[in-house]
Formats: structure tokens, C-alpha cells, sequence
């Protein structure tokens, strides 16, 4: 297992191509804005060695027996699952940001079942495939981006019949060695903190779409492999210089538009190519795992918690029964949230491929309530915080020698708080329900794993509905003959 400082010098030696604000950036690792979310991802090597975690954040592999990193692993029983819930709220109670490593685990454990699928169907050799690929990702310890995320163009329309063909990542030529690419993966959490990445469709496909019906992984700086940095609320804050105005100190997330620029690819990287009738199959076991994983939400939530009730200490509010309430509702959203992911693991299930698969309805019921919950915690933080989280001045007017003893003066609560301990409270608030950890609490909630409509199609097909409409004929006395 990499430690956080072997990763951080691994993510060195890659040569990604890489823009922000128009300009190619030389180096990615120590820029100050996308430093944050690579500080993020390294924690989950350095939680992986200390002892009191060993048991959440590591694993024995299936395949080598070897102690591995628990983003590395394939389910092998409902405690896997069970530990990966938990692994999700410990890493973002620690971080209280998104720190990127979910997308290629769930990946990962996706393919080790569709790649069989296909085999057992077709009689290819994707699996084989698939399992020498996830022994060299254990072996070194890789961070995967999962990217299943197109453009899309116009939402009306399938692949084959967009107007410009590239929306959707597809196959444009094949070669004896193996194929090219062309297409983009959007809003990739993590990308350029990532080693590899792992392609696959966002959607089920028929059979005019079979160009775009192609999964594969490749090095993160392939030749033609391109990133441009999306903005954030807040983000430039990173790079002015103090810290007292970016909430969060040490962590934050990222993503990015992925453009594959006629990208080749060995055919010994390729776990699907043109079988359009498992794209469906690969996409709903993925965005399963993916619903499980926002327990996440729930660690990142437990800071928010955290920060609320220590402003309203600050503040000298504690006491107020209206704030007791708003925090006791709080807590009741966050481990709700929390239950939904316990829930779908305590009811997976073991796959044919031998890995363990959550309870696919109940996945999408915690992701449902991951799409509402933490924009009501996230109001009331606001409401206990007060107005000064959004109206607060910058740190240089708090540290200048003419104006920051107004600040000091003024922005006092309890006498016995520092002014500055009252102001890095609220910028933290800020930071989580309106700065750059925004992206990862509150947008990435609502859309990270699929739109809440998407949540809400798959219960409906999921919930026997037949079954409970007997159940309730049964009970009053109303007979239907089957």
C-alpha cells in the first residue's frame, strides 16, 4: 500500500495535460487551488495506515491475499459493503469534503460483474482481462477515475443521432493493436488526482448506438488525454495568500472536463467493445454501488453539525430551544442518510462473478434522500449561523494595522472567544453550503450518481407493487384469482 507521501510523489511523475483559466498549468500537484482536493485523496492512504482504522480502510485481496487499500477491493460479503459505508462517513467526516476515490472503486467492483456477463454471453475474455488489470491496480495502489459522465448535447436525442456524434464517447476506428477513441467524460471529481481512468457508458444502448458502447481504462496522461479545470464558488480564495477566508484549511474536491482527443487504446485495456446490450447492465451496477457510497454525505455532514453548534456557542445561542431543535433535525436528516447506505449493504447480495452487489432499490432510496437532506441541513447551519457567514469582510481587512481592530471590535460574540476562532467558524459554514466544498456536499448530492429522477425511475421499477396491492386485497377480504 502507497503512503500519502509515495502517492503525492507518484502524482508527480505523471505528465497530465492540464488547463485553468485558459493556461496549461506546469505543475498540478502543488497549485493552490487544486492542491486542497489532492491533500484530500492522500488522507485515504494515510488513514489506511493507522491502526485504528486498519479494519474500515483495508482489505485482503480476493485475488493476491495481500493487505490492500479498501478503494482497491472487490466485495466479497455484505461486511465489505458494510465496511465501505463506513469508510465513505469516516473519510468525509475527516476531510468534510468529497475525496475522490469512490467513483473508481464502484467502478471497479461494476466491471468484475459485466465483464463476466459479457463473457459468459459472447464468449470474450473481458474478465481475464478485467483481472490482471485490478491486480496491477492493487499491487500499486491506484487512485481510479471513474468516467461515466457524458456531454450528452440534446437530451431528446440517442448517440447515433446527435448532432455533433462526439456528445457521447465513442469508437471511431479500430486497428489490429487495438482502437481509438474520441469524446469527452464530464464533471470527473478527482480526475487529475487520479492515475488511471476507467471509461464507461452512461447509458443503456441499442444497437445503431454500438460505436459508443466501449469500456476500457487507460494512464491518466495518455497521449491525447486532456483536462480543463471546472470553477467553483470561492475557488480563487485558495491563492490569496492566508487562510482564514477558505473554511476549510487543509481539504477540498475538484472536477473536470476530460476531453479524449483521438485517444488509442490496447485492446488489452478494453472490457467492452460494441456488446450495446450490456452498457445498460455496467451503468445501473455502477450508479447502485455509487447511490451506496454518499454515506460520505453523512461524515461531511457530521463537520457541519460540528461547525453549527460551535457558532452557536460562539454566538451564545446554545441555550435557545429553537437552535436545540434545528440541531437535534439535523442530526436526524444526517443519520438517515447514513441508514439508507447501511441499509443497501446489511441487504446485498453475491453476483455470479463472486462479488457482492448492494440492495439495488434500497441504493436508490438512500440516494433519493442524499438529493434532499443535505440542502435542509445545510439551510438550517445558514439559519443558526446568522447573516455575518455571507457578509463577513476578508481576512486582509482583519489583519490590516488601520481597520482590523473594528473587525476584532465588532465581529466579537462571547467575551470569552477569540474574534478570529468566531470568523474561521463561519467560514467553514460558508465553505460547505456555499463555497468550493459546495460542489461535493450540496450539487454533487443532487447529481453525483445520477439526477434524483433517475433515482426515482429505478424504485419505481423495482418496488413490486402487485405484491403489496395483494397483501392489502388479502386483509379486507377482496379475492382475485392470479
Amino acid at each position: 500500500m502507497k503512503t500519502a507521501k509515495e502517492y503525492e510523489q507518484s502524482l508527480r511523475e505523471l505528465n497530465l495535460e492540464v488547463y485553468m483559466f485558459g493556461e496549461r498549468l506546469d505543475n498540478v500537484v502543488d497549485n493552490p487551488i487544486i492542491r486542497p482536493s489532492m491533500n484530500a485523496v492522500a488522507k485515504t492512504y494515510e488513514m489506511a495506515w493507522k491502526p485504528e482504522y486498519e479494519d474500515i480502510m483495508t482489505a485482503t485481496s480476493h485475488l493476491t491475499g495481500k493487505k490492500i487499500n479498501r478503494f482497491t477491493h472487490i466485495h466479497q460479503s455484505t461486511e465489505d459493503l458494510l465496511k465501505k459505508t463506513k469508510m465513505g462517513r469516516l473519510m468525509g467526516s475527516h476531510t468534510g469534503c468529497c475525496f475522490q476515490r469512490c467513483v473508481g472503486t464502484d467502478s471497479l467492483n461494476a466491471l468484475s460483474m459485466t465483464t463476466l456477463a459479457i463473457d459468459n454471453v459472447h464468449g470474450t475474455l473481458y474478465n481475464k482481462r478485467f483481472i490482471e488489470y485490478l491486480k496491477f491496480i492493487q499491487e500499486e495502489d491506484l487512485t481510479c477515475d471513474g468516467a461515466m459522465t457524458d456531454p450528452k448535447g440534446d437530451r431528446s436525442l440517442p448517440p447515433h443521432k446527435q448532432a455533433d456524434p462526439d456528445l457521447y464517447l465513442r469508437v471511431i476506428e479500430e486497428k489490429t493493436d487495438g482502437i481509438i477513441v474520441r469524446g469527452a467524460k464530464a464533471h470527473q471529481t478527482g480526475a487529475v488526482n487520479s492515475h488511471e481512468i476507467i471509461v464507461m457508458p452512461t447509458i443503456a444502448l441499442k444497437a445503431e448506438d454500438r460505436d459508443y458502447a466501449v469500456s476500457f481504462a487507460l494512464p491518466s496522461d495518455a497521449e491525447g488525454i486532456r483536462y480543463i479545470m471546472g470553477r467553483q464558488s470561492c475557488d480563487l480564495r485558495k491563492a490569496e495568500g492566508g487562510n482564514l477566508d477558505q473554511g476549510n484549511l487543509f481539504f477540498g474536491g475538484h472536477e473536470a472536463l476530460v476531453i479524449f482527443d483521438d485517444v488509442f487504446v490496447p485492446w488489452e485495456r478494453i472490457f467492452m467493445y460494441k456488446e450495446y446490450e450490456f452498457a445498460g447492465h455496467l451503468v445501473e451496477r455502477f450508479a447502485s454501488y455509487h447511490r451506496q457510497s454518499y454515506a460520505c454525505k453523512a461524515g461531511v455532514g457530521d463537520v457541519l453539525i460540528g461547525a453549527a453548534q460551535t457558532i452557536a456557542e460562539y454566538n451564545g445561542a446554545e441555550k435557545a430551544s429553537h437552535i436545540k431543535d434545528k440541531i437535534i433535525e439535523m442530526n436526524h436528516l444526517n443519520e438517515t442518510l447514513y441508514c439508507g447506505s447501511i441499509a443497501c449493504a446489511a441487504e446485498g447480495h453475491e453476483e455470479p462473478s463472486g462479488t457482492y452487489l448492494v440492495n439495488t432499490l434500497l441504493a436508490n432510496v438512500c440516494k433519493q434522500n442524499v438529493t434532499r437532506f443535505p440542502y435542509e441541513i445545510s439551510r438550517l447551519a445558514q439559519d443558526i449561523a446568522g447573516g455575518l457567514m455571507v457578509t463577513l469582510p476578508s481576512e486582509k481587512d482583519f489583519r490590516s494595522p488601520e481597520i482590523g481592530k473594528w473587525m476584532e471590535k465588532y465581529f466579537k460574540g462571547k467575551a470569552d472567544i477569540p474574534t478570529e476562532d468566531r470568523l474561521r467558524i463561519l467560514r467553514l459554514i460558508e465553505n460547505i453550503t456555499l463555497g468550493t466544498a459546495a460542489v461535493g456536499y450540496l450539487t454533487e448530492s443532487m447529481h453525483g450518481a445520477g439526477s434524483p429522477q433517475a433515482q426515482r425511475i429505478m424504485i419505481s421499477r423495482l418496488v413490486n407493487l402487485n405484491e403489496k396491492k395483494k397483501l392489502a386485497q388479502k386483509l379486507c377480504g377482496i379475492h382475485k384469482e392470479d
